[in-house]
């Protein structure tokens, strides 16, 4: 994947890994409450985005695809998983929480990741331009 930095950029995008192991790797590492929530989200976008490339950087889960750059970043808190939507500003429907480019929603429930939203947020992410 060409990923390339911003001008201006003061952070330098994640390197994409040449598989998932990375991917399978840091959800080891997440909160036990929090696991299963995580693994279910990375069903999920892999689902929604078979071509998606993984990559992980600053203890966060990046998804990306070729055209749009890195488009979906997971980080895993104590009490939440924080999906962020690199583009999510553009998208029909935002996602409720954030500013600039980038919104987010905050999962607490392994349910809320079967949302309908959350659907529809991961497939317009794979067609919306994010971390380049």
């Amino acid at each position: 994947m060409a990923m390339k930095r911003r001008a201006g950029a003061s952070r330098k995008p994640p390197e994409p890994s040449i598989d998932h192991s990375g991917i399978d790797e840091w959800m080891q590492h997440v909160m036990p409450d929090l696991h299963p929530i995580v693994v279910r989200l990375d069903e999920l976008i892999r689902e929604e985005i078979p071509e998606a490339q993984y990559a992980v950087k600053w203890k966060k889960a990046y998804y990306g695809v070729d055209e749009h750059g890195w488009v979906i970043e997971m980080v895993a808190y104590d009490v939440s998983v924080n999906v962020v939507f690199l583009g999510g500003a553009h998208f029909e429907s935002p996602p409720p929480l954030g500013e600039g480019q980038g919104r987010y929603i905050k999962v607490r429930a392994l349910g809320e990741v079967e949302s309908a939203d959350m659907r529809s947020w991961i497939k317009q992410a794979a067609k919306t331009a994010g971390w380049t």
